[in-house]
C-alpha cells in the first residue's frame, strides 16, 4: 500500500512544484522542498490513515516543508544580523593592554630570525596581506606563506620561554625581562 501511494505521490509532481513554487523565491529551492517532503512522506507513510486523501496528507507535508524552509531562513537572517552588529560593535584592547602585549612581542621578535620578524612585523602586526609581503619580498606567495607560519611557530616558542606562565596563559602583569 505505502509504494502504491508513494508512486501516486510522485506522478503529481509537478501539481506539487507549483504548489511549492508559489510559496517560495525560487526554483531551486521548491525543488528542494519537494525532495525533502517526498523523503519525509516515504519515513512517515505509516502515519497516512486509510481513508485519508494521499494527496491532501502530502499537501500538509508540503506546506509544513515551505513553513520550515522559512522559519530556517529567518534565523539565518538573525544570526547574521547579530554577527553583522557584533562586528560594528567589537572593541579593540585598551591602550595599556596594547602596550604590555605589543611591547613584548618586540621584545621577543628581535631575538628571531630578521626574516622571521620582518614578515611577523609586516604581515601580523602592520596588518599586510601575504601577497603584498611576498612582492615587496621578492618571493612567492606561498614561501611568505611558509615563512610566516614558521616565524610564528618560532615566535610561540620563544614568548613560551621567555615568559613562560604568562604566555601559556594570558596573563596581561607581564613582567618579562
Amino acid at each position: 500500500m505505502q509504494t502504491e501511494v508513494i508512486a501516486g505521490l510522485i506522478d503529481q509532481r509537478k501539481q506539487f512544484l507549483r504548489f511549492v513554487e508559489n510559496r517560495v523565491s525560487s526554483r531551486v529551492i521548491a525543488e528542494d522542498i519537494i525532495q525533502a517532503a517526498y523523503i519525509r512522506a516515504m519515513e512517515k507513510a505509516s502515519t497516512l490513515n486509510k481513508g485519508e486523501s494521499a494527496v491532501a496528507w502530502f499537501y500538509r507535508i508540503l506546506r509544513n516543508a515551505v513553513i520550515d524552509h522559512y522559519r530556517h531562513r529567518a534565523a539565518e537572517d538573525r544570526a547574521l544580523e547579530q554577527w553583522a552588529k557584533d562586528l560594528i560593535t567589537e572593541t579593540q584592547p585598551d591602550a595599556t593592554t596594547q602596550q604590555i602585549v605589543c611591547q613584548c612581542i618586540d621584545n621577543v621578535l628581535a631575538t628571531l630570525k630578521p626574516a622571521y620578524s620582518e614578515i611577523i612585523r609586516d604581515v601580523d602586526l602592520a596588518e599586510n596581506s601575504i601577497d603584498s609581503f611576498a612582492k615587496k619580498s621578492g618571493i612567492t606567495p606561498a614561501n611568505a606563506s611558509v615563512r610566516a607560519h614558521r616565524a610564528r611557530q618560532a615566535l610561540k616558542k620563544q614568548l613560551i620561554q621567555t615568559c613562560r606562565t604568562c604566555a601559556k596563559h594570558g596573563c596581561i602583569d607581564c613582567t618579562c625581562p
